[in-house]
């Protein structure tokens, strides 16, 4: 397992397809302004739908802070767009395949087995300014992105 990212460190890189199997960067995101990233295990289980429509309820606090979001996990783009529509969410839902960017970004694994659950708040320059990591407190990743963004402005 990689090093795990920490507040000051520079996010690591990506490219990753996304819902509708565009190719998204995270340089790109940057341009726009500061970026939340949310690593969840798996599409339309409980604990991750309520974290995913968590961040949708959210959606105008984030856009109000000039904030991109995005949800990464390692199901396939298909899977994303049927998340994405069935529960109308307004952000990006980006396929990590082999698990390579959760890797990159050092995602601590449930009981050693499961996926984590983290979040990552980057500000415009991909430097991480809050790392929140709680498999169990799924909705709270929006409160603690969004206090961190607040500090950001």
């Amino acid at each position: 397992m990689a090093r795990q990212i920490e507040i000051g460190d520079k996010a690591p890189a990506f490219d990753l397809p996304a819902a509708d199997g565009a190719k998204v960067s995270l340089t790109t995101l940057l341009e726009k302004g500061p970026v939340v990233i949310f690593f969840y295990p798996k599409d339309e289980t409980p604990g991750c739908t309520a974290e995913a429509c968590s961040f949708r309820d959210a959606w105008d606090g984030f856009t109000k802070l000039g904030a991109s979001v995005v949800g990464i996990s390692r199901d396939s783009a298909e899977s994303h767009a049927s998340f994405r529509d069935h529960h109308q969410l307004p952000y990006l839902l980006l396929s990590d395949r082999d698990g390579a960017v959760r890797k990159a970004f050092g995602v601590p694994k449930t009981l050693g087995l499961l996926d984590g659950r983290s979040t990552y708040v980057l500000d415009k320059s991909g430097t991480v300014r809050k790392a929140f990591h709680s498999q169990l407190r799924a909705t709270r990743h929006v409160e603690e992105a969004l206090e961190a963004l607040k500090t950001l402005s």
